[in-house]
C-alpha cells in the first residue's frame, strides 16, 4: 500500500487549469520531491494534497484511505504534517512554546490564553527540538532565531505531531549553502517509517535527498521515476530550458 495516492487529481482557476488528472503515487517511506519550472503546478498540488485547496476533480488516499473531502485538521489527525514555504511562526513566543501550542491543537486541546502547564507536553516539545538540532534553544524567543533555526523549529513543530507522512514546501528557500547542507543532513536522518514529499527549485538539494522524483510541467506529469531518469530525460531539460537548447541543467 502507498503511502500516498493521488488519481485524477484536478484543480482549475477559471479557465486556468493548474492541475489537470494528475496521477502521484509515493511509497511509504520515500524521500520523494516534485518538481518543475516555475508555473508547473507544484505549489497547487501540494496544497490538493494538504487540503488547504479542495480538488475539483479526482482523489486522494492516505495509507489507503480517501481523505479527498477531509480538512487540514482531519488530514493532520490522520498522519499528514507539513511546513509552508512562508514562516507562520508567533514572534512572541518561545521555540518550545511554539511546539507545545502546534501539539495542542494537534491533539485537540483547548487553547487559552493563559493554558495550564503540562509537563508531558513540554517533554515532548524538547524531545522534538532535541531531533532537530534545537536542543539548547528551547527557552530561545523565536525572533532571535536565525532563519536557519527557524526553518528547522518548522520541521520540529511538524514532527512533534508524529506524522507518517510528512510534506515540505521549497524548506531551502532563503537558506545559505551551509544552512542547506544541514537541511539535507536533518531530512536524511529522519526515521524510514516517516514518508516524505516535498517541492523544492533548489535541484542540487533534490538530487541529495530524494530516491524518487515527480516533474510536473503545465499542470501535468511530465515524468515520474528515480533521479536517474530525471536526470536523462530530454523532455526534463527542454522544459527547463526550451527546446533546442542542449547546455547542462543539472549538477551531477
Amino acid at each position: 500500500m502507498s503511502a500516498l495516492t493521488c488519481t485524477g487529481v484536478g484543480r482549475a482557476f477559471g479557465a486556468l487549469k493548474a492541475v489537470d488528472d494528475v496521477d502521484l503515487v509515493v511509497e511509504p517511506g520515500a524521500r520523494h520531491a516534485l518538481i518543475g519550472p516555475n508555473g508547473a503546478g507544484k505549489s497547487t498540488l501540494f496544497k490538493l494534497v494538504t487540503g488547504t485547496l479542495r480538488a475539483d476533480t479526482g482523489r486522494v488516499e492516505l495509507a489507503g484511505r480517501d481523505v479527498t473531502g477531509l480538512s487540514e485538521v482531519r488530514r493532520s489527525r490522520l498522519g499528514m504534517s507539513q511546513t509552508l514555504q512562508h514562516s507562520s511562526l508567533f514572534g512572541s513566543m518561545t521555540a518550545a512554546e511554539t511546539v507545545v501550542l502546534a501539539l495542542r491543537r494537534h491533539d485537540g486541546s483547548r487553547i487559552t490564553p493563559w493554558p495550564r502547564r503540562d509537563p508531558a507536553l513540554r517533554e515532548r516539545a524538547q524531545e522534538s527540538l532535541t531531533g532537530v538540532g534545537l536542543g539548547g534553544r528551547g527557552d530561545t524567543p523565536v525572533p532571535a532565531l536565525s532563519h536557519g533555526e527557524r526553518k528547522q523549529l518548522e520541521v520540529a513543530l511538524a514532527l512533534a505531531c508524529r506524522p507518517t507522512l510528512f510534506l515540505l514546501d521549497e524548506p531551502a528557500a532563503g537558506m545559505s549553502p551551509a544552512e542547506r547542507a544541514r537541511l539535507v543532513e536533518l531530512l536524511s536522518g529522519l526515521p524510514e517509517e516517516i514518508t516524505v514529499l516535498f517541492v523544492e527549485h533548489d535541484l542540487d538539494l533534490v538530487f541529495a535527498l530524494a530516491d524518487a522524483v515527480t516533474v510536473l510541467h503545465l499542470g501535468r506529469v511530465l515524468l515520474s521515476g528515480t533521479p536517474a531518469d530525471v536526470r536523462a530525460s530530454d523532455a526534463v531539460r527542454e522544459a527547463y530550458l526550451g527546446a533546442g537548447r542542449r547546455e547542462e541543467l543539472f549538477t551531477r
